[in-house]
């Protein structure tokens, strides 16, 4: 991933809620929405893509 400061500490601090929700699901405390780790991954992908074409400071890091 290479975008803008703000967009990967973004990036970053979604992956470890997420990181940490299905933390929670695997040891019992939380059982949330039955989806697998690998949907969310992709799911999480797709929208950092689409974030970083909408960011114009990701566009400048870019070229």
């Amino acid at each position: 991933m290479h975008g803008c400061e703000k967009c990967m500490k973004i990036g970053g601090i979604i992956i470890l809620v997420l990181g940490v929700l299905f933390l929670l699901r695997d040891v019992g405390v939380w059982n949330f929405w039955n989806i697998q780790w690998w949907t969310v991954v992709f799911l999480f992908f797709g929208l950092t893509h689409i974030g970083h074409s909408f960011c114009p400071e990701c566009k400048k890091v870019k070229k």
